[in-house]
């Protein structure tokens, strides 16, 4: 089965980038994948990334383990100041701790989608450049799309559902690629 990991959010839960994230992932197992989200409760639980330290809390652990078993990911960050939240960074930055994984050190053979929601999109676009470039160093596959959310307009209703018909395409699409790209690089 296609496993899809989510990471992403900010330290407010219910937040745009979260509620991004939740839909997709949400889409992706409508497809048939199974999934797991890394979402603010257990990104704060985790510790400034220090290579030097190979003592991890069970968060970064359970973290690692579950990207290992990915077949994709989806990464969902806020545009903080034109680039990606400290909380998302630093998560990403446990996957050090894959690097001579073998056959597949860090995000080698999986499809990665990309989430930004900013407010403006000066943001949202650096962040996601940002986002892509950090991919490529971990040697990932990113999406041909990803999706750049514009939190200035209604996106999400109350309950956390996406009312904004570009931004659910966007959405739907970046859990379509990263479903079908992990099936096929698994292939």
């Amino acid at each position: 089965m296609t496993h899809i990991v989510g990471i992403g959010g900010t330290t407010r839960a219910g937040s745009s980038s979260e509620n991004a994230m939740r839909f997709t992932l949400a889409h992706a197992e409508s497809l048939g994948a199974s999934t797991v989200i890394f979402a603010a409760d257990k990104l704060i639980a985790l510790p400034h990334y220090a290579p030097e330290d190979p003592a991890r809390v069970p968060e970064a652990t359970e973290l690692v383990e579950q990207l290992r078993k990915a077949n994709g990911v989806i990464v969902a960050s806020p545009g903080y100041h034109g680039s990606v939240s400290g909380l998302v960074k630093n998560a990403l930055d446990y996957t050090e701790d894959m690097r001579d994984d073998d056959p597949r050190p860090y995000f080698s053979g999986r499809a990665v989608g990309l989430i930004v929601t900013a407010y403006g999109w000066q943001a949202t676009v650096t962040t996601l450049q940002s986002l892509r470039s950090i991919v490529h160093a971990l040697r990932g596959w990113p999406t041909p799309l990803g999706a750049a959310i514009n939190s200035t307009a209604k996106v999400f209703n109350d309950e956390g559902d996406v009312v904004d018909e570009r931004a659910r395409f966007q959405l739907e699409t970046v859990a379509a690629e990263t479903v079908a790209g992990a099936r096929a690089l698994s292939a």
